[in-house]
């Protein structure tokens, strides 16, 4: 019940948030946060639920963003339409690299990902007639406030938590851990093993495609190199469900503030009180804060909560003898 109470307390304070931070850069750096509760809660179901470790999620990022923005420069449509036709377009594109990649297990599925990843990015670059190459997508937002990206961003990030953790909860979800422990056991227990990889790849890579159309009507602008991004966007979801804690359903969400808000304050240069070169350092911070997380908390942030509160429960004794109380 306590745990209801808390859930409930974090959606009303996201709901308000707005309404009482004036200020857009804040709200800004909330917006991409909730993005990437989408993307992590999305890479989690695929890895952390099933068992089905990709390096590629930018594909179905990417393949989202471009959809939503190619309404607008071959079809002469609103890009808005993207945030109807970007999931579904994400989806198929997961259904043809499951059809592919299933036959894969372990390393080879994350190298078969990062490949797919590449050879689209490369499309998108080369094929300028169609997609504008590098010189990249360009659209004039609908909204001058970010009230309306926020709330939007918010009830996106709510569904897709809501459904993956219905999800989770029902059989499928049992098939995905059974599949993820124990893939051979799995299919001799009769479960199809590739049926149920392929329900996840499908929920996981319709809201990464949700997340990349919803990032072009924000943003405003997308290009090869920001929307199909090993580093930026792949990458960036493996990091938020490990620090956050793969496996678990609130360890994405967590993730998602914590990697956002460090990239901020290392992009800002601890807003302006550190040396300008730490500003490039971000990525060295991402990997010792990941070796940290392996090496003491191998089941992230919320999987070891209990681990955290008990070693602060173990410190206060003794810092209230050291501080003569």
């Amino acid at each position: 019940m306590k745990s209801l109470y808390a859930k409930i307390a974090v959606l009303a304070l996201l709901a308000v948030f707005p309404l009482f931070v004036g200020s857009d850069y804040y709200r800004h750096l909330v917006i991409i946060a909730l993005m990437w509760v989408v993307i992590g809660a999305s890479w989690n179901l695929l890895a952390g639920y099933t068992g089905q470790v990709s390096f590629g999620h930018a594909i179905f990022f990417g393949v989202g963003a471009y959809t939503a923005g190619l309404c607008t420069t071959q079809l002469g449509i609103s890009a808005w339409w993207g945030m109807l036709l970007g999931g579904p377009a994400a989806m198929l594109v997961g259904i043809l690299i499951g059809f592919i990649c299933f036959r894969l297990r372990g390393a080879y599925f994350a190298l078969a990902t990062i490949a797919i990843a590449e050879i689209l990015r490369l499309i998108a670059i080369v094929w300028r007639d169609f997609t504008e190459g590098m010189q990249g997508i360009l659209i004039i937002q609908t909204f001058r406030s970010k009230v309306p990206y926020y709330y939007l961003a918010l009830g996106i990030a709510v569904i897709c938590m809501l459904l993956i953790y219905k999800i989770i909860k029902s059989k499928w979800g049992f098939y995905f851990i059974a599949i993820r422990e124990d893939q051979d056991a799995a299919e001799a227990l009769g479960i199809s093993t590739f049926r149920y990889k392929s329900l996840s790849l499908m929920v996981s890579s319709f809201f990464t495609g949700l997340a990349g159309a919803f990032y072009m009507n924000y943003m405003g602008f997308i290009d090869p190199e920001v929307v199909f991004s090993l580093h930026f966007i792949s990458i960036m979801a493996i990091l938020v469900s490990i620090i956050g804690g793969a496996g678990t359903m609130w360890g994405p969400s967590v993730g998602a503030f914590i990697m956002v808000m460090l990239q901020e304050l290392f992009r800002s240069s601890f807003f302006g009180y550190a040396p300008s070169w730490v500003s490039h350092a971000h990525a060295m911070a991402f990997g010792v804060l990941v070796i940290l997380v392996i090496r003491f908390m191998a089941n992230g942030v919320v999987g070891d909560w209990s681990k955290i509160t008990n070693l602060w429960s173990k410190g206060k004794p003794a810092a209230l003898v050291t501080n003569g109380n």
